[in-house]
């Protein structure tokens, strides 16, 4: 890789710190959904997030809004952002496969997800793979999304 290669990426990487900390600083659909047809909450122990996500759903499954409240580090609350603003207008089959996508990209499980899945902005949570605690902390709001639709009592947990 030459210095050219090796600077764009850190320019990328930057630009990606920098999508972090702006939904983690102003999280996109923060607050409860009046109306929610889905909810789940989410938890992660170590890290001590804690989440309830807040769906709903269209008669035709597409998910018509959504949204989160809780607290968390800022990895935890800028992925739920993201999330939220990503499925809002989404098929629900679409959105898990997106969990599926974002989940084994993190946590390098191997199965991709589905290959038409463009993560566009959700690439900026790529960095967490190199701090494996943190893995927990990007994907707690993934598995709430996956807990909600499919409409799981107990709290989905990282553990």
């Amino acid at each position: 890789m030459n210095a050219v290669d090796l600077h764009g990426q850190d320019e990328l990487r930057e630009l990606y710190r920098e999508l972090i900390l702006d939904h983690a600083r102003s999280p996109r659909h923060f607050g409860g959904l009046p109306g929610a047809t889905h909810s789940a909450e989410g938890i992660n122990p170590l890290c001590g997030d804690k989440l309830t996500l807040y769906l709903r759903l269209d008669d035709d499954g597409t998910i018509a809004d959504a949204a989160f409240e809780g607290s968390g580090c800022a990895i935890s609350v800028a992925s739920a952002s993201l999330l939220t603003d990503l499925v809002i207008g989404m098929p629900v089959e679409q959105a898990l496969g997106y969990f599926d996508a974002v989940t084994s990209r993190l946590t390098g499980s191997g199965a991709a997800g589905p290959a038409d899945i463009d993560l566009g902005k959700l690439r900026a949570l790529d960095g967490v793979r190199e701090f494996p605690s943190r893995v927990k902390c990007a994907t707690l709001a993934w598995h709430a999304l996956d807990s909600a639709i499919n409409r799981r009592p107990a709290p989905a947990s990282t553990e």
